[in-house]
């Protein structure tokens, strides 16, 4: 009986086997984005989670960069999801409109 969580993790040609790791592909949005507004995990501190923007990494990157630099703060982009430090839920919604883009506030 051969065991299905068996695989070949060392050869004695090549040494140990890594694993092929598969970046799994981001959910494409609704076509709406929501601004959350986030505190639990970060020891009181509030974030806005900008979430449902349909760009490449790149373009994400940039775009975090841009409304980083108009709200006066810091941020990240993490696994699709911009992170502005603060709660600048109005001031984020008012920039992402400008670019045309269907605005929800969602969340406390």
């Amino acid at each position: 009986m051969r065991d299905n969580n068996s695989r070949l993790v060392y050869s004695t040609e090549s040494g140990r086997i890594e694993e092929e790791k598969v970046k799994p592909a981001r959910a494409r949005g609704d076509g709406i984005v929501r601004i959350h507004r986030q505190t639990s995990g970060r020891k009181g501190k509030g974030v806005s989670l900008i979430s449902g923007i349909d760009l490449d990494d790149a373009a994400l990157q940039q775009l975090a960069g841009e409304l980083k630099k108009k709200c006066g703060c810091g941020g990240a982009v993490k696994d699709g999801v911009i992170e502005i430090q603060g709660d600048k839920r109005e001031l984020l919604k008012s920039l992402l409109e400008s670019k045309g883009m269907q605005v929800k506030l969602a969340g406390g």
